[in-house]
């Protein structure tokens, strides 16, 4: 730390000894020309280089600091999990060292199986020194190689003495504790190369950190040094540039002021100097130009006063203290007649109170806005009309301009009355309106004619032609591909049917527009335009959504009837079609865990996979939920509804992309072909409906067509739902328990509970068979409830170190009441939550549910242990593992049984044994039926096991002599494999 801030320390000394240097630099710069725009250059130039190699050195520390994180990883902690897979390898070599036989074969066998264990620890240890990359640590590993091969040398020798005759006791009993010596001697060796990769792992942490530190305190100088380089240059530019701009500043001021003889000072050579001389410019610019003006005036003036005694206008100008400043002829006339008309109260909108002459000599009828300023109207005694204009002038006086406009005044009157008629009239209208002659122009047109056809009021005006007025609106884009010939020839077929009426005309803007066509008295003709597209599209919209799916847009329930009438219909004529009912496999599974959002974007995927499988001629709808239809039309045997089957779920089960979900469904189908199945609408879908269910029943994802016998098999299912019903009310129910055998403590842990169903006619009936059943119906709730309840209240009464595990379903999961229903089981038993055990699968994880987390976190945090059952299968994912803390993994029966018959199970098995070890997390096997299984797992290190082997699954009532029998039970099995080796 010193000898950074040392070396700070002299660095920032030689930039600031350097500050003189650089400040004359950058001052002759800026007096060179163009050099304020070359200063700013050069400071922004500046501040990116610097912006740049701070951001170059901070990528270059943080992949310094990456690359040692990643040789952490790489080295340290690779290292570690071989030394312990090291010192799981020679366990591995004492267990079976430990199996003795004097069979030839037998014997060569596990001499067999150490010399492979023995060439496992070998390669481990090895990497395990490769990866740590220290002295000490490959020593140990030679230590370890040396202690395991005089192990293996040594252990053979009493075995082979043994086997021949050839030794005495006591001598076997020596070499048997020289290699019980020994194998401390490898443990301790073992144990020395696992705690010199932890400590190469800590170097290697401490060595991160101090690079880190380090870069954070170079880059921490880096940026001061930044600022304060930042900061000279902004004062420098800031320095040059204020003190000229307040120079411009004051002589644009001045300027402002009219003060055209202000002292402008020459500035410099760069642009501000450029900027003052060009304002010194152009102040005598404007001198010049003020005095030229004053000359043109006073010409002006003189032709003005000609101007003014010529004009049959009347001019009258007041100055500021209302005195006549200059009046002409006409005027006097106009006063002399009446004098009020340069009276102040003229343009006011009231009338001056007592003012009777004014009243008597001039009616005043309107005031209103010209170019000019204000205007009125005033009538004159011999009745005469003048408009009076009044206009302000600059020294505050008022120029009164009278015109006669007796004439106009007439006119307007008789004009008025018609105009305001017609002008109401025609722009109060809802309609677009245009009136023709009968040459075809175009002689009155309202505003809303325009809006209709968005065009400009300033391009339809009259006299235009009715072709013209159509090629506007093309022009306009109203019309897509059609042209003016074109609407010629739609107008003159409908004329050619129909003297007057409405037609029908859409728009390029998708717009429908109601055209009314209407002759008149002198040859011309009416049109009058509406823009009914509102209704157009309500109608259409109602008629469609009557009879197709808002979702999927596929034709609903109701059109689905009235396309299976016509095709039965078409049938009677000798066309055969089928019928086909479609229900998606697992959908439910994606509706809870995902959402509905997830859900409805898979149903218009399905919807859009079905469209493309079927012709044009045939029908696809959706009838409701998941479910499909499909009437195939046309078809001649039953191999044309096969291959649409087959063609179909195909289809379906490849997998989607929705809403960044990749989601894989199946579909179930059943057939009935028509007219064989029925004649009617009904009994096809009931038929069809029945061989769907067996279609499920037989596996999902198949199909199936209509058999007799399908009726029956569905009146059963509907009996078995009704009595599971009935046995929910009368709580026919039980629970068996089958043992945990706990592999290293060599006892039993506790007891999974299973639920049977005993029916009173059906006998024992199997949990695949009503579970399904339960799950369809909403009973799986109460169903899981009760199991809760049971196996709590009768595990409460066992010894106190077995544990009781119960499997919970994704919907009970989600249910909000769940952990309420877990506290009232445990208050009633009075049972240890820490005894309770809850196993769930990897459906109830599908979709990382932050509700489903939380529930699990608060069940974890009152005591209660989580389980993730078939781990291997399904949807499995290790992210599982690092979203929530479970506390076991339960490897799947399917994996346990062929440990022993194929090589990649029993890879799979001790890849989620050393994931667990690793993790902390117990590991159970299931479905352990033999005791090579059981030998196999417990090679692997798994910690549990349970399966046939031990015991099969027995009510409560049998729990304790279960107990019993398998105190010594597996140890008798043990030996008695042992003698047939």
């Amino acid at each position: 730390m010193s000898l950074f801030v040392g070396r700070f320390a002299s660095q920032s000394k030689v930039v600031l000894e350097a500050f003189p240097s650089v400040k004359a630099r950058f001052a002759r710069v800026v007096r060179a020309r163009g050099s304020l725009r070359i200063a700013i250059l050069c400071f922004c130039l500046a501040m990116s280089a610097i912006a740049a190699g701070l951001g170059g050195y901070s990528v270059l520390g943080i992949q310094h600091a990456g690359d040692l994180v990643a040789r952490t990883y790489d080295e340290s902690l690779m290292s570690i999990n071989y030394a312990r897979a090291a010192g799981a390898d020679f366990a591995a070599m004492r267990v079976a060292s430990s199996r003795v036989t004097r069979h030839p074969s037998a014997r060569a066998r596990l001499d067999d199986e150490i010399d492979k264990l023995a060439k496992t620890l070998s390669e481990d240890v090895t990497i395990a020194a490769e990866r740590s990359q220290s002295a000490r640590a490959a020593k140990a590993a030679a230590k370890v190689k040396e202690a395991a091969s005089a192990w293996v040398a040594l252990h053979r020798r009493p075995l082979q003495a043994s086997t021949d005759g050839s030794g005495n006791d006591e001598a076997s009993a020596r070499e048997v504790d020289d290699v019980d010596q020994l194998s401390s001697v490898v443990n301790q060796q073992i144990e020395l190369l696992v705690n010199y990769t932890a400590g190469d792992g800590f170097l290697f942490r401490q060595r991160a950190l101090g690079a880190i530190k380090r870069d954070l305190q170079l880059n921490v100088a880096a940026l001061t040094v930044a600022l304060l380089l930042s900061g000279f240059f902004s004062w420098l530019l800031a320095r040059r540039i204020i003190g000229p701009v307040a120079i411009a500043s004051k002589a644009a001021r001045s300027i402002a002021d009219g003060d055209l003889n202000a002292d402008i000072p020459r500035g410099s050579s760069d642009e501000l100097g450029s900027l003052l001389a060009a304002m010194r410019k152009m102040r005598d610019n404007i001198r010049q130009m003020v005095d030229r003006e004053v000359a043109q005036r006073r010409s002006a003036q003189a032709r003005l006063s000609d101007a003014l005694e010529n004009s049959r206008e009347g001019f009258v100008l007041l100055d500021a203290n209302g005195q006549i400043a200059l009046i002409n002829s006409r005027a006097s006339e106009f006063i002399g007649c009446s004098s009020q008309l340069i009276h102040s109260d003229l343009l006011r909108a009231e009338k001056v109170p007592g003012d009777e002459s004014t009243a008597a000599e001039i009616t005043q009828r309107e005031v209103f806005d010209d170019v000019d300023g204000l205007a009125s109207e005033a009538q004159l005694p011999d009745g005469r009309w003048l408009r009076v204009s009044r206009s302000p002038t600059q020294e505050g006086g008022v120029i009164f301009v009278y015109s006669d406009i007796t004439s106009l005044k007439h006119q307007k009157v008789e004009l008025h009355a018609t105009n305001l008629r017609l002008d109401a009239a025609l722009t109060h209208m809802s309609q677009g309106l245009c009136l023709y002659d009968s040459g075809g122009r175009l002689r009155v047109v309202n505003r809303r004619f325009c809006e209709i056809f968005d065009l400009s009021p300033e391009l339809v005006v009259p006299g235009m032609t009715f072709e013209e007025v159509l090629g506007l609106s093309v022009a306009a884009g109203n019309h897509g591909r059609q042209t003016v010939p074109d609407l010629l020839a739609e107008r003159e077929n409908f004329l050619l049917h129909n003297e007057s009426g409405n037609y029908l005309q859409s728009l390029s803007d998708g717009r429908v527009v109601s055209i009314g066509h209407r002759p008149t008295s002198d040859g011309g003709w009416l049109n009058s335009c509406e823009d009914v597209t509102e209704q157009h599209r309500a109608q259409s919209q109602i008629a469609f959504m009557a009879r197709h799916d808002d979702l999927t847009r596929l034709p609903n329930r109701s059109l689905f009837a009235e396309r299976i009438e016509r095709a039965i219909a078409e049938a009677g004529r000798g066309a055969g079609f089928a019928v086909l009912c479609l229900d998606l496999d697992n959908f439910k599974q994606v509706n809870d865990t995902l959402g509905h959002p997830v859900g409805d974007g898979l149903l218009c995927a399905v919807a859009d996979r079905l469209s493309a499988c079927v012709r044009e001629i045939d029908t696809v709808a959706r009838l409701g939920g998941d479910e499909f239809a499909i009437i195939q039309s046309d078809i001649r045997n039953a191999e044309d509804a096969e291959r649409l089957a087959r063609r179909v779920v195909d289809c379906i089960g490849a997998p989607y992309e929705v809403n960044g979900h990749r989601l894989i469904v199946g579909c179930s189908v059943g057939i009935a072909l028509a007219p064989g199945d029925g004649t009617t609408r009904e009994k096809l879908l009931k038929n069809a409906d029945m061989a769907l269910y067996r279609s499920k029943m037989d596996g999902r994802g198949t199909w199936r067509f209509f058999e007799p016998a399908m009726d029956a098999s569905l009146q059963s299912r509907r009996a078995l739902e009704l009595d599971l019903r009935e046995a929910m009310d009368k709580d026919e129910f039980d629970l068996f328990y089958q043992p945990i055998y706990d592999l290293q403590m060599d006892r039993i842990s506790g007891f999974e509970a299973l639920l049977r169903w005993p029916h009173p006619k059906r006998g024992l009936v199997p949990p695949d068979q009503f579970i399904p059943i339960a799950e369809d119906i909403g009973l799986i709730t109460l169903l899981g409830e009760w199991v809760l309840n049971r196996a709590c209240e009768q595990a409460a009464s066992w010894p106190s170190e077995l544990k009781i595990a119960v499997n919970v379903s994704a919907t009970q999961i989600r249910d909000p009441r769940f952990a309420e229903v877990i506290a009232n089981a445990l208050d009633a038993s009075k049972l240890d939550p820490q005894r309770l055990e809850l196993e769930i699968t990897e459906s109830v994880l599908l979709g990382n549910s932050a509700e489903t987390i939380a529930t699990l976190h608060k069940l974890k945090a009152h005591g209660l242990r989580i389980a993730l059952d078939d781990f291997g299968t399904g949807y499995s994912s290790l992210s599982y593992l690092r979203s929530f803390p479970f506390d076991k993994l339960k490897i799947d029966q399917s994996f346990v049984r062929d440990a022993i018959a194929t090589k990649g199970s029993k890879l799979i098995v001790r890849a989620i044994t050393g994931l667990g070890k690793s993790l902390g997390i117990t590991t159970t096997a299931e479905g352990v039926e033999t005791i090579e299984q059981l030998n196999q797992i417990q090679a692997e290190g798994c910690n549990e096991a349970q399966g046939f082997l031990f015991s099969r699954p027995v009510p409560a009532t049998e729990i304790a002599p279960t107990i019993l029998s398998l105190r010594n039970g597996l140890s008798r099995c043990r030996l008695s494999s042992a003698m047939s080796d």
